[in-house]
């Protein structure tokens, strides 16, 4: 190879337009949202007790990380359907499916509760941060960004104390759980309205 082709190879990974160089921009860009996701993500899988688990637990941590450093950044487009591959779908609603695995891995992991509190405070920060309709280009405009805030760390306050209450062995244990259930779908009917006709 002649320093002419060496000198061409160089410009070409360091040019804005490469492929190295449009990956290294994708994976470090929206820090903030990034970090969020990957510390939510960490902190699911009970970094104390996974420090003195089997090195397989320990990979998957990892792998939790790597993964959630990767799917953590908003996804602040318009919502356009371009297949219905479950794996494009996860891809586009990536910002969505982390949470949700999040919650699912502490519920497994059943950590002790200042790490649930921690999981919920990032959780919350997380949702803030990447939530297209309050903090997006998309969002509509004069849409006041203290409320939904506020609104958001009560529902997380109220939830992470009721989980608490210690029902779970009583015999009236399913009322308590129909009753959240009943208040989530009724969450999500009423936020499916907003969206869909936002104000103004």
């Amino acid at each position: 190879m002649t320093a002419e082709h060496v000198r061409t190879a160089r410009a070409d990974t360091a040019s804005p337009d490469s492929p190295l160089a449009r990956l290294l921009t994708r994976l470090t860009s929206r820090v903030t949202d990034r970090l969020l996701g990957t510390a939510l993500a960490v902190a699911a899988c009970d970094p104390p007790a996974a420090l003195h688990a089997s090195p397989l637990v320990k990979t998957l941590v990892v792998g939790a990380a790597l993964a959630a450093w990767w799917a953590a950044p908003m996804v602040d487009t318009r919502p356009v359907r371009t297949s219905t591959h479950w794996r494009v779908l996860a891809a586009r609603r990536r910002t969505t499916v982390l949470p949700a695995a999040a919650i699912a891995v502490t519920a497994i992991t059943g950590p002790p509760f200042w790490l649930v509190a921690c999981v919920a405070a990032l959780l919350l920060a997380y949702l803030l941060a990447t939530d297209p309709w309050t903090a997006g280009v998309t969002a509509p405009a004069g849409y006041p960004r203290a409320a939904p805030a506020l609104t958001a760390a009560a529902a997380t306050a109220v939830v992470l104390l009721v989980a608490q209450a210690p029902v779970a062995q009583t015999a009236w244990a399913r009322l308590p759980a129909s009753l959240a259930v009943a208040a989530t779908v009724a969450c999500l009917v009423l936020a499916l309205r907003s969206r869909r006709s936002p104000r103004g």
